[in-house]
């Protein structure tokens, strides 16, 4: 079987709600990405034989396809095509699944796995909020009651049973988000991300015409004291605001081939994909699932986790990245090296690529050979991917 390999990255700077990104249509903030991701190739954009687009709210802007949506508004030929994955936050790492799969089967040699999401203009669960609140109904089916009776699936309550399980109190989870905020900012300060991002003219909500090549959610001033100020999301609870991902307006993409297409594209490779798990979990307490996903990951590729130099395990909240680490022994120092959610944002369904873009980064940037990257998903899921830096 062929391998697969990522040729090139590329994300955006995240947008804040309301921010820079704003007045993007979600259309044009993808297609800008995959552009940018094609120049900086240097591939011949007919060359692309589909891509695979992951998107966690298919709705509004983002509905009728948004991956085809996106090409044609990238300016890439029309001979390319595209199609969505939702399988939520982790949409755009199950897009570099399904990307690396088609090459390594050979079916194609040259895919573009991506991943978009405007929180701001389509706001989180609006496919599925708006049906139900127009008598449409719930996608929770009597079959999900029957086995969940009384058992809400919410991410903020899964994250105070992931806090309460393994012990993280308020202090804990506020020191972490303030190393969040700090480690962005010292990579960002020092162009760790430059290799990542894409530079793109936007026109802000107020009409001013600029680049966005900069996190806009990174607190370059944060402190422990603002931190600990910002009011808990439930009463008797320990999250807040700032130990949780920032909502964010956002796209990244990554270019997918096989040796064939390395061979005909003339490309040299940055990484090679190593190992592609994903596992179901409790979908009550939610967010757990990457730490069963990537024992079972370590496990099929005959690994430890000290044979891994650098983890990105998304920062939906801050237990998600502390509890992993405490089950699985992990070493702080390798976690999160750049950053994470909470300082640069969560896009939802482009997170996984994004996330990805700035793994093969830090591993090129550390001179690192392997990589692990993991995410929770709503419904109690998480991805797992293990790359080595070439």
């Amino acid at each position: 079987m062929a391998e697969a390999y990522i040729a090139a990255v590329a994300r955006s700077a995240g947008g804040k709600r309301g921010g820079r990104l704003a007045a993007v249509h979600p259309a044009d903030l993808a297609g800008k990405v995959l552009a940018g991701l094609v120049e900086r190739s240097g591939i011949d954009p007919a060359g692309v034989e589909d891509v695979i687009m992951g998107c966690a709210c298919p709705g509004g802007e983002q509905g009728a396809n948004i991956a085809r949506n996106a090409v044609l508004a990238s300016g890439l030929p029309e001979s390319v095509p595209g199609t969505h994955v939702d399988r939520q936050c982790g949409s755009s790492q199950q897009a570099l699944h399904f990307a690396a799969a088609t090459v390594m089967s050979g079916v194609q040699d040259v895919v573009i796995a991506a991943g978009v999401e405007s929180m701001t203009r389509v706001p989180m669960g609006l496919p599925w909020t708006l049906p139900a609140k127009h008598g449409f109904g719930s996608y929770r089916s009597p079959g999900i009651e029957a086995r969940y009776p009384n058992q809400p699936f919410s991410q903020f309550g899964g994250a105070e049973m992931l806090a309460k399980k393994y012990g993280l109190t308020r202090d804990v989870l506020d020191a972490y988000s303030l190393e969040s905020h700090r480690r962005a900012a010292v990579a960002t300060q020092a162009g760790k991300f430059d290799a990542e991002i894409i530079p793109l003219e936007v026109v802000t909500p107020e009409g001013e015409t600029v680049v966005h090549k900069v996190d806009e959610g990174i607190r370059f001033d944060a402190s422990l004291d603002r931190i600990a100020s910002v009011k808990l999301l439930a009463e008797g609870g320990v999250i807040s605001a700032a130990s949780a991902s920032q909502i964010c307006d956002g796209a990244a993409a990554l270019l997918v081939v096989n040796e064939r297409g390395l061979k005909a594209h003339g490309l040299t490779p940055l990484a090679r994909v190593h190992q592609m798990t994903v596992l179901g979990h409790d979908p009550v307490i939610m967010l757990e699932a990457p730490i069963p996903a990537t024992e079972k990951a370590l496990a099929r590729a005959g690994m430890k986790l000290s044979d891994i130099d650098l983890y990105e395990v998304n920062e939906a909240f801050a237990p998600v990245p502390l509890a992993w680490t405490q089950v699985l022994d992990a070493d702080p120092a390798r976690l999160n090296v750049h950053g994470g959610a909470i300082a640069l944002g969560h896009p939802l369904g482009g997170s996984g690529a994004k996330l990805m873009a700035t793994l093969v980064s830090a591993l090129h940037d550390r001179r690192a050979r392997y990589g692990l990257q993991t995410m929770c998903e709503a419904g109690g899921m998480a991805n797992v991917t293990i790359v080595e830096r070439l």
